[in-house]
């Protein structure tokens, strides 16, 4: 979308875990050097815990990486809330083998005799298990029967378990003490600090631009480091929204305002704006409204009150002009969906913005590109806005290049 505007070969903060991006705090060494020595050694079981965003998958990817498949053989455990037979059955059929007997105890045999063959052969064989937290009580305590597995000097197969903080708290489950002693390398990642944020974003920048390009001003970077607690997965959204927006407005820098707004609206609030504007200029209108009445009639006047008419749930009316309001009703036939039509045909027209409370047809005109058109509508751009609109017009080929004279749908935003 954005890449050649900011000189990019990549997205530079994709939520997708991405290994070649991985930006290792001291924090986060540590913890590819327990999985890496853990399974080098044949420790048996490796425990890494953090909250979430704070990149334990990454890691998990970037050891995949290193690791040389000839040599070991890895089972990668996506959905730990399952029983440990539909376990046993995953490893199975990972390894390409299938169980001769459906009784746990046959099938963990039978699975020590596999192992005992990819030992010979020179194979480590790692299972990994992520959101570890999830994971049945009954299942984790069933998991020491596969430690069990091993030969006088070492493991046959290495288990590292990921997971949230309440992982660690699970392991103190009375019913799990044998699991918990079993655990040789513990190691906990902690969010970035404010240094580090900043440097992760400079090198996530620095390894996806063509050109020394750095699109973010020192404040909004800043800015970005403060608010985002030090999680990686939060610093990707910001900055992803930012460079989104930045490009709808045709703005080379991400500024400081715009990273404030970015934020502001991922965090469910509302910027400031003062009021007292308005009750200034509503106050100055009827003031001005109050003195042309009584030039025009006098000082002394006498309204009837037959002539006042009081309608239900309408706001008082003074009486000095209640004479000369009039009341407009709708003509049967006057239906939402006309009066939705003749609002979005108006707003087309004029060209106005209707910040999303209504839905709006606009008419594409030369040059356009779909972010700017999103920009005028809704009077801010990224990629959520970006993806309702496109969902709402599929024949949306090329968000960068509409046809001029091409109708594009624009739906309420907050609908």
């Amino acid at each position: 979308m954005y890449l050649n505007f900011f000189n990019l070969s990549r997205e530079p903060f994709n939520i997708t875990p991405d290994p070649e991006l991985l930006f290792l705090s001291p924090s986060h060494k540590e913890a590819l050097a327990a999985i890496m020595s853990g399974v080098i050694r044949r420790k048996g079981f490796v425990e890494i815990t953090g909250e979430v965003g704070v990149g334990k998958t990454t890691i998990i990817r970037s050891f995949l990486g290193r690791i040389d498949k000839h040599d070991v053989e890895t089972i990668y455990i996506f959905n730990s809330n399952i029983s440990f037979k539909a376990l046993l059955r995953t490893i199975y059929q990972n390894m390409g083998h299938i169980p001769v007997s459906d009784d746990v105890s046959e099938m963990v045999n039978q699975l020590h005799m596999i192992l005992i063959d990819e030992y010979k052969a020179g194979r480590n064989v790692v299972l990994i298990i992520d959101e570890a937290q999830n994971m049945p009580v009954e299942t984790l305590e069933n998991l020491r029967m596969l430690s069990n597995l091993e030969t006088s000097t070492d493991k046959l197969i290495q288990i590292v378990l990921s997971g949230q903080p309440e992982f660690a708290e699970k392991l103190n489950l009375y019913t799990l003490r044998q699991l918990k002693q079993r655990i040789a390398i513990r190691v906990k990642i902690i969010p970035l600090s404010k240094n580090e944020s900043l440097e992760y974003i400079s090198y996530r920048l620095k390894k996806s631009s063509i050109k020394e390009t750095h699109p973010f001003t020192s404040g909004a970077m800043d800015l970005i480091a403060s608010k985002s607690n030090g999680f990686p997965r939060i610093i990707n959204i910001y900055c992803d929204n930012c460079l989104v927006t930045s490009f709808g407005n045709q703005k080379k820098k991400v500024t400081y305002k715009v990273a404030r707004e970015i934020i502001a609206e991922q965090e469910g609030e509302r910027l400031f704006r003062p009021v007292w504007p308005i009750f200034l200029a509503t106050a100055l209108v009827l003031a001005v409204t109050a003195g042309l009445f009584y030039l025009k009639n006098g000082l002394n006047f006498h309204v009837p009150l037959s002539s006042i008419s009081i309608s239900d749930n309408k706001p008082d009316v003074p009486v000095a002009v209640a004479s000369n309001v009039k009341t407009v009703r709708s003509a049967p036939d006057d239906t939402a969906e006309k009066r939705i039509t003749a609002k979005m045909e108006k707003t087309d027209l004029e060209g106005g913005s209707l910040n999303g409370n209504d839905p709006v047809m606009r008419v594409a005109r030369k040059g356009d590109t779909l972010a700017k058109l999103v920009m005028d509508t809704y009077g801010s751009v990224d990629r959520k806005l970006l993806e309702l609109v496109i969902q709402h017009n599929p024949g949306i080929s090329n968000i960068n290049v509409i046809q001029e004279g091409e109708k594009i749908y624009f739906p309420a935003r907050n609908k």
